[in-house]
């Protein structure tokens, strides 16, 4: 996107002095191109946003990098070790649940006290949780325990730092640049998705899961540092110290979703997607590795596959802007979850299965960046700590359920299978959702002016 500055030309209306304004001055260089002749008010009023998002995304890529690579060796270390989807359940349980118990208090904390604060305690703890975890494998315990309890340590971390980062962002982006700037970091996700398994099986193959694990402390410590240079101010009623009891402050959260029809049906439909797609979805490297052969290559290119898609998805999503009725983009992507878990149950060649994943990761973006967006928007900045944790909570606990249910199912019946079920419910919660009287007045609400 090109940017041009205005002419040195008076103008009718008064406008501060770029002498005595210099952030004025750097705002009125901003989206000229989005608005000739205007910038926006929440343009104006961040006028250094650019810079801070960079460097927060920046920071958050690095160390989300790290922990991509941790994830991917920690899935392919315990399938080609185990081949068992009770392993991998017990993987999932315990690497999302105490992100959804502690989400809950994580989401207040975010409404409470800085949020940079709380993101950089965050990644911190991860980080020592997985030194201790490398060291004790360099010295020989290879225990699955060892594994379980690091998974719950970073899952702990994750349910604090998550609502937070959410929270975050709409504080150092102009409300009107949040989609794109939400489709920009979907697509540096996606990126990072494409780089990662890659690397991961390259250091993993070439070495061993403890060089993985160093490999994050690092992108953490890199991570961390970037954050630093970015200035978020506390919330003005908690620097104020305005603020009722830590319980009254939960229990206002459930309130407000309690009253929000829209948010709350947002969450709802998170839950149900994460359940019926994500779940089974995970299991498809133990797919890969049943149907097609364990080689690591395959499984990388089944993540790499997704990783493009979403890249792709995120990238046009950016440039796009998406459609003017985003609840139309997010039932439509729902729909196309469920019609293409179904095609993916029903695949026989790997490629064309691996060209199914593709588009799975393609179909994200207006999804998962959509519904993060319209929450940001429609949230008030002094709730969306809250929120956030709920959104956290309906993720981290939809994963294990899932899990739960599909990892022994997996050790009876095929993945294929599952993977048709799942989409064919798919099919059902999408049409409830949207046939339902509350879902009719939730998706109204959602369609007018925020």
């Amino acid at each position: 996107m090109s940017h041009t500055p205005y002419d040195n030309e008076p103008t009718p209306a008064p406008a501060p002095d770029p002498a005595d304004h210099p952030d004025a001055a750097a705002a009125s260089q901003v989206d000229v191109a989005d608005a000739p002749g205007a910038v926006p008010d929440d343009v104006l009023a961040k006028p250094r946003w650019r810079r801070d998002a960079t460097v927060f995304l920046s920071g958050q890529t690095v160390s989300l990098f790290g922990s991509m690579l941790v994830q991917y060796a920690v899935m392919w270390h315990l399938t080609i070790e185990t081949k068992s989807g009770a392993v991998l359940a017990l993987s999932t349980l315990f690497g999302f649940l105490p992100q959804a118990v502690v989400s809950i208090f994580g989401g207040v904390w975010a409404d409470r006290v800085n949020r940079k604060v709380l993101v950089i305690a965050a990644d911190g703890t991860i980080a020592v949780t997985t030194l201790a975890l490398a060291l004790l494998m360099l010295g020989g315990a290879d225990d699955l325990w060892l594994i379980y309890a690091a998974l719950a340590i970073r899952s702990t971390g994750a349910g604090v730092q998550t609502p937070a980062v959410a929270a975050l962002l709409p504080q150092i982006v102009p409300t009107s640049k949040l989609l794109r700037v939400n489709g920009i970091n979907q697509s540096i996700q996606s990126a990072m998705m494409l780089l990662a398994p890659a690397v991961a099986a390259a250091v993993y193959a070439s070495t061993s899961i403890v060089a993985v694990f160093f490999v994050d402390v690092v992108t953490a410590v890199v991570g961390i540092g970037l954050l630093l240079l970015v200035p978020v101010p506390t919330l003005a009623h908690a620097a104020a110290g305005e603020r009722a009891g830590y319980f009254d402050d939960l229990v206002e959260g459930f309130r407000y979703l309690a009253s929000h029809a829209f948010v709350r049906w947002v969450l709802v439909l998170y839950a149900v997607v994460f359940l019926l797609i994500v779940a089974p979805s995970y299991l498809t490297p133990l797919m890969v590795a049943r149907t097609f052969g364990e080689e690591v290559w395959k499984l990388t290119v089944n993540e790499v596959a997704f990783s493009v898609g979403m890249l792709l998805g995120g990238v046009l999503l950016a440039t796009w802007g998406g459609l003017r009725n985003r609840i139309a983009m997010i039932v439509g992507a729902t729909f196309v979850f469920g019609l293409l878990s179904v095609a993916m149950g029903l695949s026989t060649n790997m490629w064309v299965f691996f060209t199914f994943m593709f588009l799975l990761g393609l179909s994200v973006p207006p999804f998962s960046t959509t519904s993060m967006t319209v929450l940001q928007e429609t949230v008030e900045p002094e709730r969306q700590g809250r929120v956030f944790g709920f959104v956290g909570i309906v993720m981290a606990v939809s994963m294990p359920l899932g899990m739960v249910v599909f990892g022994p199912l997996a050790d009876r019946y095929s993945v294929e299978s599952l993977l048709i079920v799942s989409g064919i419910l798919m099919f059902v919660v999408i049409t409830v959702a949207v046939v339902l009287p509350s879902g009719r007045r939730a998706m109204r609400a959602a369609a007018g002016p925020r």
